[in-house]
């Protein structure tokens, strides 16, 4: 059996409790217990945020969509590059897929 040492438990344990630091819940206001954020989805929602040891209050919404949308917000939207300027003599289409050009207007 591995025994490890104090200092190392320790390390994982704050390592554990630093990754989790943070983490956002969305409990709903009703007289239920709470068991799955399926249930009551109008039901307004109190969202806390994890400090490592206890659950704080961060604010409050009024459904489970609104909730969702808080706790996981969209990716940012990437924004693409320009156009490049294509080359002279380069006509439209890519590389080797292009439609080849009839003999008599390559020897012109």
């Amino acid at each position: 059996m591995h025994e490890e040492s104090l200092e190392e438990w320790a390390r994982r344990r704050e390592e554990r409790r630093n990754a989790t630091r943070g983490k956002l819940r969305a409990v709903p206001l009703t007289e239920m217990p709470h068991r799955g954020a399926h249930v009551d989805p109008e039901a307004p929602r109190v969202i806390e945020r994890w400090t490592g040891t206890e659950w704080e209050t961060v604010g409050l919404v009024e459904n489970l969509a609104a909730a969702k949308a808080l706790m996981f917000p969209p990716p940012p939207i990437e924004e693409k590059p320009a156009q490049w300027d294509r080359p002279p003599g380069l006509g439209p289409g890519r590389g080797r897929h292009r439609k080849p050009t009839p003999a008599e207007e390559r020897d012109t």
